[in-house]
């Protein structure tokens, strides 16, 4: 049996989601969605985004990074290559009933593992700001919205976003 594999992902209008290794924007109310959308469940990322952590590793998850440089990263599972990572995710998810396998990033695991994914938890922030990473285009014969939510932006945040579930079709 294959868990589903979802990608977790903050995109401005402008497609980037990063700028220098973190993101190019701070927004208290999409990371509380963050962390009630990936608790409980195995999370995948990059040696970048992990190294972007603050607080490493995100509690209440089993962290995997695939680096093919990093020996170890405390509290985490270090694969070298994306089918190993996914591999390792399978496992874990199935050990603990999770509903699936969140990709949390950065750009190139997004891009690998996109065709793989069966749902997008996608976060739409109103913001074009200058960035070096970016989310890969999504095709959208391959993919339909099944719920949004617009967000006004709450004190201390940078902008407001629309949350939005996309399932492949």
């Amino acid at each position: 049996m294959s868990v589903p594999i979802a990608l977790v992902v903050a995109v401005a209008r402008n497609g980037v989601i990063g700028r220098d290794g973190d993101l190019p924007w701070r927004i208290s109310s999409d990371l509380k969605r963050f962390k009630q959308v990936t608790r409980g469940k195995p999370v995948v990322m990059g040696r970048k985004t992990w190294d972007s952590l603050p607080r490493k590793p995100l509690p209440g998850r089993v962290n995997i990074v695939i680096s093919r440089t990093l020996a170890e990263a405390p509290g985490a599972l270090v694969r070298r290559d994306l089918d190993a990572a996914l591999e390792a995710a399978q496992a874990a998810a199935l050990a603990d009933s999770a509903a699936e396998i969140c990709i949390i990033g950065g750009a190139q695991i997004y891009a690998a593992v996109l065709a793989r994914a069966s749902r997008i938890y996608l976060t739409e922030v109103a913001l074009a700001p200058q960035g070096d990473s970016r989310f890969p285009a999504l095709d959208p014969a391959h993919w339909r919205e099944v719920s949004a939510e617009r967000v006004e932006p709450a004190e201390g945040d940078d902008a407001g976003f629309t949350a939005r579930v996309l399932e492949r079709m």
